[in-house]
């Protein structure tokens, strides 16, 4: 397991239509703020502030096709103009388990990524992809 200390920022939250909202400074528009923004966020800020991942280069919810299906991933980082960290954000009161490896693990059969984070805020497990293997490892890779 990966601890991730998460930087401190000051998000701007709202209150609209009765329900609460977060800027996101990557994409630069109010997002619905519910448990799994608020980890998306943190890691965001995380990636920006302690790894300097370039915010040029992060993707977020973006579409993807699985054959006929259509799924959104959370968090994917570029190097060398390909997909290269594939994040998979759960609320912080969903387990990290295997069913959560697999839906990222399916994903990648599109993006074909070398690293893949799973965090639920409080857990989170990286694993490097090589070779038709994976093997966890114990911390996030640097850019």
């Amino acid at each position: 397991m990966i601890q991730i200390p998460f930087p401190p920022f000051p998000f701007k939250i709202k209150e609209a239509e009765g329900k609460e909202w977060i800027f996101d400074e990557i994409r630069k528009q109010w997002v619905r703020l519910s448990p799994e923004e608020w980890v998306r966020q943190n890691i965001l800020q995380y990636f920006l502030q302690i790894m300097n991942y370039p915010s040029s280069l992060i993707a977020i919810e973006k579409e993807i096709k699985l054959g006929e299906l259509k799924k959104r991933f959370d968090i994917l980082v570029y190097k060398d103009s390909k997909p290269w960290l594939m994040v998979e954000c759960k609320e912080m009161n969903v387990p990290i388990n295997e069913s959560v490896l697999k839906q990222v693990l399916n994903y990648n059969i599109s993006l074909e990524v070398p690293y893949i984070l799973i965090t639920n805020g409080n857990h989170s497990f990286a694993y490097e992809l090589s070779n038709g293997k994976m093997q966890q490892i114990l911390s996030i890779p640097n850019y």
